[in-house]
């Protein structure tokens, strides 16, 4: 099936369905400051969600460009782009849960014929706010043929807002099977060969400012489907790259380069994303051009990025506006924009592909003058490439060759604080996690500390924390370490972390110099980040960490720790997900 032919489809079956079609709105949301991009189809269409009237009526669909760059350092592999499309379907206060659930069926296997044998369904399974699970929605699925076995009851099957009150609600998600056996009897979230390819957000309940739940006046249905992705599986691809959306740019790349896309997958990946975002940010009406924050931050980053991975194929002339030309021809029939801003798309490109080359110039100078004074290390390295935009792999390959063994240790703590931060700026602005110093926060934030500790205790002491992100519904924690955990391993750290809650263990806090710190075994990264006095909390003689909090005063707080998934996160480092529960 071709691009054209999937959105056709889609469009076509809900204008019978009564919804009108309606055009993608900007990559940059107006009068929203919470978030750099928009990163999702209902995010333009938010007022309406709230209750304003929309002029095309109450049943809307489209496809919305979004621009997502939270996992930018996971591009590079089958399935992660920063620039996509998303197809989606809204009911503003009109049908609810048994019609769009009936919609998404009946386009699946009557319109696309998928294979009834090959889906599977997770929705809301409950969590501490709303305890009873989605049994609507499960009904509906069962009257539909789908097999208990096949329905997944999953606590993260919960839609919220950025930030702390609106509309919110349980989803339900449909899954694939991707794989070349049969599909197994039972839904495993776990096995990577189910892909998910469409999420119905139910939304039901408004969040109080108080941190309560109100059923919503007006009960609204927010779907939305991955258009990529949607479109490998029903090629039977497992690889987007491949699809007829990248292969134009795969085989441009393969005739500049000179080299094999099968031999280069990760390069070639990132070029054919990255480029095909900035020439979207280019050619979005909101004027973007390259600079040093925000949007512009990112624009910049991506285009630098591409540049970098195209010089480790051996491109090393101007390449950009060849490849942009190609997209723009691609897209400007349904994207009219990226014609209209053509001059400006490549024109910008070429200025900052010109500037980044130059710029690499000047970090080769100074990558020289410090090997002159004997003075390259970790975070001189690191300078060069937040400086002068010079990567790591040239740093290492050169250092190699000038006979000396650079340590990344120090390289990889600043590009981890560096990456925080800009997975900050792309992610918004808004309140969440800790910001928020709701209690639930506090306790999820207190959790990891024990996590971390256990994972020390179970693992070994190379355990370090390489990133955590709190919501109000779940902690997730990136830690150091090469190997998948073993059922015996998780529950073994679970039961410590559970071991420690029920004991009441009094947390507390220090103020002290970072050196007294090192000094007391308190656990801290980025020790340049800290000021001259840092606080440490203690879990009593069980943990001990700089940390800036809040915490709650004892562990007994903290209720039960269940860790609900356990995967990789990037090379060497692990992503663990875990809930608290009364």
């Amino acid at each position: 099936m071709t691009d054209k032919e999937l959105k056709k489809k889609f469009f076509d079956f809900f204008i019978t369905k009564n919804h009108k079609l309606i055009n993608s709105a900007s990559l940059i949301p107006e009068n929203d400051p919470t978030v750099l991009f928009t990163t999702a189809g209902m995010q333009p269409l938010v007022p309406y969600l709230m209750g304003e009237k929309h002029p095309e009526g109450k049943r809307l669909v489209n496809v919305q460009k979004c621009l997502r760059t939270k996992d930018i350092d996971e591009v590079g592999d089958t399935t992660h782009h920063t620039f996509f499309e998303m197809l989606g379907n809204w009911s503003l206060g009109d049908y609810f849960k048994k019609e769009t659930i009936k919609y998404s069926w009946e386009f699946l296997t009557e319109i696309l014929k998928l294979d009834k044998e090959n889906l599977a369904i997770s929705i809301f399974g409950g969590n501490n706010d709303i305890k009873e699970y989605d049994k609507e929605s499960e009904k509906y699925w069962l009257e539909l043929g789908i097999p208990k076995k096949r329905i997944l009851k999953l606590s993260d099957n919960w839609w919220g807002l950025a930030g702390e009150t609106g509309p919110c609600g349980p989803d339900t998600e449909i899954f694939y099977w991707t794989g070349k056996e049969n599909a197994p009897e039972v839904f495993d979230e776990e096995d990577s060969r189910w892909v998910e390819i469409w999420n119905n957000v139910l939304m039901e309940y408004s969040k109080t400012k108080e941190g309560g739940y109100e059923e919503l006046k007006q009960k609204n249905i927010d779907t939305g489907m991955g258009f990529e992705r949607t479109l490998a599986v029903l090629n039977n691809l497992d690889d987007n790259y491949l699809t007829e959306l990248f292969k134009p740019s795969i085989y441009k790349i393969e005739e500049i380069s000179k080299k094999k896309y099968k031999d280069y997958l990760k390069e070639f990946r990132i070029i054919a994303d990255h480029i095909r975002s900035s020439v979207f940010l280019l050619g979005d009406q909101s004027n973007i051009t390259p600079g040093n924050t925000g949007q512009a931050y990112i624009l910049r980053r991506l285009i630098r990025r591409a540049i970098r991975f195209a010089r480790n194929i051996d491109i090393n002339k101007l390449f950009t506006n060849e490849l942009a030309e190609l997209i723009i021809d691609q897209y400007k029939e349904e994207y009219p924009e990226l014609e209209e801003n053509k001059n400006k798309i490549l024109l910008e490109l070429e200025k900052e592909e010109v500037k980044f080359n130059k710029t690499l110039e000047k970090g080769l100078k100074e990558f020289n003058k410090l090997i002159e004074k004997n003075n390259l290390d970790g975070k001189q390295g690191f300078n060069l490439f937040s400086t002068y935009g010079f990567p790591l792999e040239m740093t290492l390959e050169l250092a190699k060759e000038k006979g000396l063994n650079l340590s990344k240790e120090d390289y990889e703590k600043e590009f981890v604080k560096h990456q925080e931060l800009s997975r900050t700026a792309s992610a918004g602005m808004f309140k969440g996690g800790l910001a928020d110093g709701s209690e639930i926060s506090k306790k999820y934030h207190t959790a990891t500390h024990l996590l971390q500790q256990a994972l020390r205790d179970v693992l070994g002491n190379h355990i370090e924390q390489k990133g955590s992100n709190i919501t109000e519904k779940r902690l997730r924690f990136d830690f150091s370490h090469d190997n998948k955990l073993t059922d015996e391993e998780k529950e073994k750290v679970e039961n410590i972390v559970n071991e420690k809650i029920q004991e009441g263990l009094d947390i507390s806090y220090e103020e002290m110099s970072i050196e007294e710190a090192k000094e007391k075994g308190a656990i801290g990264l980025f020790n340049n980040k800290y000021n001259e006095k840092v606080k440490v909390y203690s879990i009593e003689n069980y943990s001990k960490e700089i940390c800036g909090g809040p915490h709650v005063k004892n562990t007994k707080e903290l209720g039960v720790f269940k860790i609900k998934k356990e995967q990789s996160s990037s090379s060497g480092v692990r992503r663990i997900k875990a809930i608290l529960t009364n």
